[in-house]
């Protein structure tokens, strides 16, 4: 694993609240938001610059809890009123969910300001918000070297010519398989990924959960498998923590060679299979770099054949 670097990531999105359903239980007022755990799985890797709002109901000690573990809270907004909340249930087997409630709060009228010392952010994650504030952040950086972002279906839907814009203006765009379908119209992957390249990011990225993630870019297709548990307690937040590693591990590594960027899915992996191991993100919160390299090592186990494969 890497060293840690001085090369910072922007991250903007939600820091929320989560009132969750799962079969372990009822767990209410849990800590989330796409962006706290982005923030707390990129800081790993190297120093993250936060952007967000939260309302007075936010506890300074979860903020105080990011910046020990290297993330700048300079640009998370303080507003008038209640923190962005969303209440989910999940299914028995933990493979679905469906909302029950989403109180946008404080969020409904967020617009992100990046303070004047976060603007020169090399590497920059746009999490799903509005395509609209997605591009009022890149107006506001100065010629990052790399701009990751996620969207949803909602905004998919609703925005699309917003989104194409956002698209026309990235580099790598971090999509579940469902998102990918409804975004290129095309069922099969592949062919969904092609037209997707298409229109702007010269990379992608689709996570498909448990079953791993598939890259594309213009060397092809790589697949990385998802890490198997035998425990899972709560998939909220995974995807965000498999962006937020993998986007640490770019800014760690430097470069953004082909090689690089697919052990940075491995990582982004890693990280995710961690966040599910525990209620909200602390589990996310309590492990070490040396968790992380040991789970790395069983990963490349996981995969590892010998050799070429041929015939004997």
């Amino acid at each position: 694993m890497p060293e840690t670097t001085q090369n910072p990531v922007l991250i903007v999105g939600s820091l929320a609240y989560d009132d969750l359903e799962m079969p372990s239980g009822i767990f209410n007022n849990v800590v989330g938001g796409a962006a706290t755990y982005s923030s707390i799985s990129a800081s790993l890797f190297c120093p993250v610059r936060l952007v967000g709002v939260v309302g007075n109901d936010f506890p300074e000690a979860v903020l105080s809890d990011l910046r020990r573990r290297g993330v700048d809270t300079a640009g998370v907004e303080h507003a008038e009123g209640k923190t962005f909340r969303w209440h989910g249930r999940y299914s028995a087997d933990l493979s679905s969910r469906t909302t029950l409630d989403t109180q946008l709060n404080v969020f409904a009228d967020f617009r992100p300001k990046i303070p004047d010392t976060f603007q020169n952010s090399p590497f920059v994650l746009l999490g799903n918000i509005h395509p609209a504030l997605q591009l009022e952040v890149l107006a506001q950086i100065e010629k990052p070297k790399l701009v990751v972002a996620d969207t949803m279906n909602f905004w998919i839907a609703g925005e699309p010519k917003l989104l194409g814009e956002v698209l026309n203006k990235i580099d790598l765009l971090v999509i579940n398989d469902e998102e990918a379908r409804e975004l290129s119209g095309i069922h099969n992957l592949v062919k969904a990924a092609a037209d997707i390249r298409k229109r702007g990011p010269k990379h992608l990225i689709i996570k498909r959960g448990e079953y791993g993630a598939l890259f594309f870019d213009a060397a092809g297709v790589f697949f990385a498998p998802g890490y198997p548990l035998e425990d899972v307690m709560d998939p909220t937040g995974a995807g965000d923590s498999f962006a937020g590693g993998l986007v640490g591990y770019i800014a760690c590594a430097q470069n953004l060679a082909h090689p690089t960027m697919r052990r940075a899915i491995y990582f982004g992996s890693a990280l995710g299979s961690f966040c599910v191991e525990g209620i909200g993100p602390r589990r996310l919160l309590d492990i070490t770099r040396a968790e992380v390299q040991k789970r790395m090592t069983a990963f490349m186990e996981l995969v590892e054949t010998g050799g070429l494969v041929d015939f004997p």
